[in-house]
């Protein structure tokens, strides 16, 4: 089983990346969370993977953090949710916002989340209660207020979670220099 890969980033897509490990490239299917962390093609990096063997393919997912792989394999463990929607749901929630949602049982977190309705959420939310501990209390952190905004603005959750990646962690900014800085990026792309 391939547990992780250690390369050069070849390219990325809207929602896979390709790594260059010592001459084979691999396809790894990714959230949009893992592509904002991702630096530029010919950048060294390291994604931990799950691989998925069915009886006519295997599928690759990567993530930049054992935490969000650890929530892919509890979201594709419920009945109902699949790999897609796992994905979908890890690119508009952290982690810890995730942790925070089952902790709450707040099935309102999975609101932005496209594919997932209520009852969806209620079934992930009673599935997985309890099972997805971290050792910190999962906090909201300012960059998942600044992704929220920007969805509230009607940029797409992908768009989103790749501007609030590109924002520094400086201390002695606001939120709205946060959502300043992130609507800077949209004006360079434009």
């Amino acid at each position: 089983m391939i547990v992780g890969l250690e390369g050069k980033l070849v390219s990325r897509a809207e929602d896979s990346a390709v790594l260059d490990v010592n001459g084979v490239s691999y396809c790894a299917q990714t959230s949009a969370t893992t592509l904002a962390a991702l630096g530029p093609p010919g950048d060294r990096i390291r994604l931990h993977t799950h691989l998925q063997v069915r009886d006519d393919s295997l599928a690759l997912y990567g993530f930049a953090t054992l935490d969000e792989l650890k929530a892919f394999q509890l979201l594709i463990s419920v009945s109902g949710v699949g790999p897609k929607v796992a994905l979908a749901i890890l690119s508009v929630m952290s982690p810890d916002r995730f942790a925070l949602a089952l902790t709450s049982g707040d099935t309102d977190a999975f609101g932005h989340v496209p594919g997932v309705g209520k009852k969806t959420a209620a079934r992930i939310i009673l599935d997985l209660k309890g099972k997805f501990e971290q050792d910190i209390t999962p906090v909201r952190s300012i960059h998942e207020d600044v992704r929220l905004a920007l969805m509230g603005l009607g940029y797409s959750a992908s768009e989103a979670a790749i501007a609030a990646a590109g924002i520094p962690d400086a201390e002695d900014l606001t939120l709205e220099d946060k959502i300043r800085l992130a609507l800077r990026h949209f004006a360079k792309t434009a």
